[in-house]
C-alpha cells in the first residue's frame, strides 16, 4: 500500500469528516477492473499533495455501509469532502490533473 489511508466505517469520520484538509475518497473494489486502472493515480496524489489534501480509499465490498450512506451506485467513484461535506464527485476513471484541480480548489 502507498500514501493513500485505507479506511473503514470505523475510522471513516476521523479521517475523512473531521480532517483539517480536503479529502479524497476512492470508493473501490479488488475486482473492479477501472479501479486498479485509477489507482495508481489515486496514489500519486496522495504523495504529491501530502499536507494539502488527504487521500483515503474505502473498498466497497468490505465497507457496504459507507457506499449505500454516500449513494456509491457505481465504482470507481471518487469524492471530494470539505468541513465533513461533500463537495464533488466523479464516477469512473479521471485524469490526474482533473483530480488534483478539483482537490486544490478545495484547498484554496
Amino acid at each position: 500500500m502507498g500514501q493513500a489511508i485505507e479506511v473503514n466505517e470505523t475510522n471513516f469520520d476521523k479521517e475523512v469528516l473531521q480532517a483539517n484538509v480536503p479529502v479524497l475518497v476512492d470508493f473501490w473494489a479488488p475486482w473492479c477492473g477501472p479501479c486498479r486502472m485509477i489507482a495508481p493515480t489515486v496514489e500519486q496524489l496522495a504523495t504529491e499533495l501530502a499536507g494539502q489534501a488527504k487521500v483515503c480509499k474505502v473498498n466497497v465490498d468490505e465497507n457496504q455501509n459507507l457506499a449505500v450512506r454516500y449513494h456509491v451506485t457505481a465504482i470507481p467513484a471518487l469524492m471530494i469532502f470539505k468541513g465533513g461535506q461533500v463537495v464533488q464527485k466523479f464516477t469512473g476513471v479521471q485524469s490526474k490533473d482533473r483530480l488534483k484541480d478539483a482537490l486544490v480548489q478545495a484547498a484554496s
